[in-house]
């Protein structure tokens, strides 16, 4: 298993890496099985927040107005990422949406390693009907009290990758190195059943 790594999750006014903004970042640092820190700030995006995102996500223009800017949040944020191992929920949105967001602002590039559940979970288990994180929250029988909300997708993301972790480690997928060669390797996959681990 990873000894220490972030489960990092984003909230955006939409899905275009350069026409939209970050309304919410969080961050729990893990070490081992324990989440050892918690990182949570909303963002004031400087612009409206549309309906159809304030009805996924409950953030609205009022709970952003004395939010800090995201040139304000990102260097706490980095500073709480340190080098770890970034993990997430769909990493590549994620993780391209901070990029760009760190380069523009800060005129650095976000560079630690990465992990996604959703590849893992399609290595894993490739005959999955749906990736989608509310989709395997109920294939594994995990609450998600506050879905799209940073924090607490956070918090689940992290559940559904120690249960991945634990069964590559009965695979033999057991440390760093082992893992990011299985996900890496185009065509390697466990053909696991869902149904055998809920």
């Amino acid at each position: 298993m990873l000894d220490n790594y972030s489960v990092v999750d984003i909230e955006t006014t939409g899905l275009s890496i350069k026409g939209n903004r970050i309304t919410e970042v969080a961050a729990l640092k893990v070490s081992g099985t324990r989440i050892v820190d918690k990182f949570e700030m909303l963002v004031n995006p400087e612009v409206d927040i549309p309906a159809e995102i304030t009805q996924l996500t409950g953030i609205d223009n009022n709970l952003v107005r004395k939010a800090k800017t995201i040139d304000k949040v990102l260097p706490k944020f980095l500073d709480f990422l340190g080098d770890s191992i970034v993990v997430a929920h769909n990493a590549t949105f994620d993780y391209n949406f901070l990029d760009y967001n760190i380069n523009r602002y800060l005129n650095k590039r976000l560079e630690n390693k990465s992990l996604c559940t959703v590849k893992l979970a399609r290595k894993l288990f490739p005959d999955i009907t749906s990736c989608r994180l509310s989709s395997l929250c109920n294939y594994f029988d995990i609450e998600n009290v506050n879905a799209h909300r940073a924090m607490s997708d956070c918090f689940v993301t992290n559940k559904l990758f120690l249960k991945f972790q634990a069964i590559m480690h009965n695979h033999g997928i057991e440390d760093e190195r082992s893992i990011f060669e299985f996900v890496g390797t185009p065509g390697k996959k466990l053909n696991l059943c869902v149904s055998n681990f809920t």
